[in-house]
């Protein structure tokens, strides 16, 4: 009797190639977080309801003061969707990766670009669904007075909310848990919102915080929702804020792939 026990193949330990980016696989990607979103109503009621709900508290908050909403109700608009888009983000990849989800997505032909560019997707149309919600609240009901085109401001409104959308993907390959992916808002976000220029105007802010703000996505996004406010026209430093915001945008989600994990340990 052969008691030899039989050879077995040995295991492939190479690193497994990265897979080309496939529209194929982005889109079935995209299809299937927004057909989890679908179904998590108190989620879509935070991206969706929740910015339209903050725009009308701060319109009656300055009830009497309609000039000081004018001021700040325009860069609330592209505020309020990026905080709110960088939140959820960053916990849904960080529970595709809690739950094993990720890791057993990315044995398959699925790449890393495939899957943060289908989720960009899914989220870019809540965030074109989000930013006509509340673009027509500010303008329509809330009486918002806009000098330059309104589609602008729709334009300026979506960016943020990709931007928003590209910094929670980025910064979610970092945490642990959910509670640390929350943690990374006022890492990440408070700081900018102190000096993108909302309560004090950036040339009033001392050197070395100036120089700061001027690398910061948030004061470019603040800044071409002001030039709306009170400039008639497209000017040159509107698009080139538009083109900054886009930028950033597109680095956080190339920054996000390669940062990726398959799992947190």
């Amino acid at each position: 009797m052969n008691t030899t026990p039989p050879k077995t193949a040995p295991l492939n330990t190479a690193p497994r190639t990265a897979a080309p980016l496939n529209a194929t696989r982005t889109i079935a990607t995209a299809r299937r977080v927004l057909a989890q979103l679908r179904h998590d109503r108190r989620t879509l009621a935070m991206l969706l309801v929740v910015p339209c709900l903050l725009l009308t508290l701060l319109r009656y908050m300055f009830d009497d003061q309609p000039q000081q909403f004018d001021r700040t109700g325009a860069a609330l608009l592209g505020i309020f969707p990026l905080l709110v888009m960088f939140l959820v983000t960053s916990v849904a990849m960080l529970r595709e990766r809690t739950t094993g989800t990720l890791e057993r997505l990315l044995t398959m032909p699925l790449g890393k670009l495939d899957l943060l560019l289908g989720y960009a997707l899914a989220f870019g149309l809540v965030a074109l669904v989000q930013a006509a919600l509340a673009a027509g609240l500010t303008l329509g009901l809330l009486g918002l007075d806009v000098q330059g085109p309104t589609w602008l401001l729709f334009a300026v409104a979506l960016g943020d909310g990709l931007l928003g959308m590209a910094l929670g993907l980025l910064v979610s390959a970092f945490a642990r848990t959910e509670f640390q992916a929350v943690q990374f808002l006022p890492a990440v976000i408070l700081p900018q919102l102190l000096l993108c220029g909302l309560f004090v105007p950036r040339d009033a802010m001392a050197a070395p915080l100036r120089w700061v703000s001027e690398v910061l996505p948030l004061s470019y996004a603040v800044d071409a929702m002001n030039r709306l406010t009170t400039t008639s026209g497209t000017s040159a430093a509107l698009l080139v804020d538009l083109a900054v915001i886009a930028g950033c945008t597109l680095l956080a989600l190339g920054l996000g792939a390669a940062t990726l994990r398959r799992r947190t340990d």
